[in-house]
Parts: structure tokens; C-alpha cells; sequence
């Protein structure tokens, strides 16, 4: 019976918890930093203090806040915004937002993506007519409606690409 003691279940749950903390810490450090950039540092600009508020709420250490200015304030540091289109299962559209200091790497983790979930990049335009931008997000505006089973192969995609560090945010226009 391995694997049935209460170590083995508290260490199989922390790794989990571990994980998608991390990942959400890495996601706040990248967003401050780019903002951080934007606003040469300074605390005091409304963008940058309301994205620490919003990283303080979700639990964000001050360490890593402070670590993220610092790294911002770097020569030779910068992230830049990156959007990504395709088309996934079902022929819904989609629109991958990235944030990244190297573009050549951001763009291959995104297409080895896709092309492990049978899709491939779609040119700049050819997804994002059926979205509008509202403000820091993408609202969609024609809809598709999908199988079940492309529901899941959506779900995977999707899944996979948030697992991404480069990646930011992933918008489809399934109802």
C-alpha cells in the first residue's frame, strides 16, 4: 500500500498548491516589472500602485513585488507585450496575450503549444475581429458555440497555454 500514508497526501497537496502559487507569482512579478518599466520606477504612479494592490490581494509577497521594481529598473531589461492568434478546435477563435523579454522564445513555447494541440499561429487580425478591447481585456463580440468533445480539446489547449510562464492571458469567443 505505498502511497497511502498522510505524508504522501500532504506532500502530494503542497506540490499542487506550490504550483499554481508560483505560477501566479511569476505572473504579478512579470506584469509589475513591465509596468514598473512603463512608469521609470516611480511608486507613486496610480498603474503601478493599483497592480501591487491587485498582487497584495491575491496574496503576492513583498518580496517578490520588491524584487520585480528592482528588476525593472535593470539596464538591458524589458518585457515587452506580445499578442498571439489562432484559431483552436471547433473553429473558435483566439487571442493569446504574452509578456516577455524575448520575443523569438515567446514565439516558439507558443507554437510548439499549438502544434502539440493540432492548431498553428494565424495571422495578426485573422482572430481578433471578433473581439472588441475593453480597457486591459478582449470582449467577444460573434460567438461560436462548440461540441462537447471540442470543448475539451479547448480546455487542453487553453490549460497548456496558461501553464506557459510567457503567457499572460488566453481569450476565446466560445459561449
Amino acid at each position: 500500500m505505498a502511497g497511502h500514508n498522510k505524508w504522501s497526501q500532504i506532500k502530494h497537496k503542497k506540490a499542487k498548491t506550490d504550483g499554481a502559487k508560483s505560477k501566479l507569482y511569476s505572473k504579478y512579478a512579470k506584469l509589475i516589472s513591465a509596468e514598473a518599466q512603463k512608469v521609470k520606477g516611480d511608486r507613486t504612479s496610480a498603474s503601478l500602485r493599483a497592480l501591487i494592490e491587485r498582487a497584495r490581494s491575491e496574496d503576492v509577497t513583498n518580496d517578490v513585488i520588491e524584487r520585480a521594481i528592482k528588476k525593472a529598473s535593470e539596464p538591458g531589461t524589458t518585457l515587452e507585450p506580445i499578442m498571439y492568434e489562432t484559431y483552436g478546435p471547433g473553429g473558435c477563435a483566439i487571442i493569446i496575450e504574452a509578456l516577455t523579454s524575448n520575443k523569438n522564445k515567446a514565439a516558439q513555447e507558443v507554437k510548439h503549444i499549438l502544434s502539440e494541440n493540432g492548431c498553428a499561429l494565424a495571422a495578426l487580425g485573422s482572430a481578433s475581429w471578433a473581439f472588441t478591447r475593453e480597457g486591459a481585456t478582449w470582449k467577444p463580440h460573434v460567438t461560436v458555440e462548440l461540441s462537447d468533445s471540442d470543448l475539451v480539446l479547448l480546455e487542453k489547449l487553453v490549460d497548456d497555454l496558461e501553464a506557459n510562464e510567457e503567457v499572460q492571458d488566453v481569450y476565446t469567443n466560445v459561449e
